[in-house]
């Protein structure tokens, strides 16, 4: 009896085969979608913010098209809305981003899309995620604040 098998063993074994594979399997998927989650949850965030840089920047860019025959015969700062488009569009042509320029006498707006490619969940069938950021931007006299 020493050296025998214990009766009973090989029944169980082949009963249970197969249930720690198919539990892998279930988690390993799970933690590569949370993973992926993170990983392009983030790159979104950061296109995003990218973004809305690009438009903030191009709406300043074009609140420097100030219309200088006003400003000269009496001190209003009025922007020039076609030049001011002009410049933003330029600002966004020079930088390679994507965007829409408008002005008014008094406003720039921007709007940039961004089209962020997924690493991870492009696996589950999501390629890539639009984002979109609009900034706006008026004249200003003065350094450290508008003048009175």
């Amino acid at each position: 009896m020493t050296g025998g098998r214990r009766p009973g063993r090989l029944g169980r074994s082949g009963r249970d085969s197969g249930q720690v594979t198919a539990f892998v399997v279930v988690m390993a998927a799970a933690l590569i979608l949370m993973t992926g989650l993170v990983l392009d949850g983030g790159l979104t965030l950061a296109a995003r913010e990218r973004a809305l840089g690009d438009a903030q920047e191009a709406a300043r860019a074009g609140a420097q098209a100030i219309n200088l025959a006003v400003y000269r015969q009496n001190g209003d700062l009025v922007l020039n809305p076609a030049q001011a488009a002009a410049d933003a569009d330029a600002y966004l042509a020079g930088i390679g981003a994507d965007g829409t320029a408008t002005a008014t006498a008094n406003l720039v707006t921007v709007t940039v899309t961004i089209v962020q490619p997924m690493q991870i969940l492009s696996a589950a069938g999501l390629h890539a995620i639009t984002v979109h950021a609009t900034a706006s931007a008026d004249p200003v006299r003065g350094i450290n604040g508008p003048l009175p």
